[in-house]
């Protein structure tokens, strides 16, 4: 598996900066826009919960279930930044990840925080 495949992330020039703590150094937050969300459920298809159901009964990780996740958690991080640029926003602070089995239908991943406009100090 390569990097994309189990990593994410902002690239290095993204527009919004989203960060996981409250404040960001060398930075002052000149207006909270309050809490946004991207939100996606992805459900898995038949191929791959036969290989993780055999595949589990050996032990080890489960790439392809891994690779599915990563690419969950991305496009619920793309659509939180969505919100926060439709409100005029330029940071996310607090961000956090939700992950919820939705029964046996998927899994629902929320990025969620707190949308704010930051400025150089």
């Amino acid at each position: 598996m390569g990097i994309d495949e189990y990593g994410g992330g902002q690239p290095q020039d993204a527009q919004v900066l989203v960060v996981t703590t409250n404040d960001v150094p060398g930075y002052r937050v000149q207006r909270v826009l309050g809490e946004v969300f991207g939100l996606t459920v992805r459900s898995r298809h038949l191929g791959s919960q036969i290989g993780a159901g055999l595949k589990s009964m050996v032990g080890g990780e489960l790439r392809g279930l891994t690779k599915t996740l990563v690419e969950t958690r991305n496009q619920a991080m793309e659509r939180l930044v969505e919100q926060v640029k439709a409100r005029g926003g330029n940071a996310v602070l607090a961000m956090r990840f939700d992950v919820t089995e939705s029964g046996d239908v998927g899994t629902e991943v929320c990025a969620y925080g707190t949308a704010v406009v930051v400025v150089e100090e």
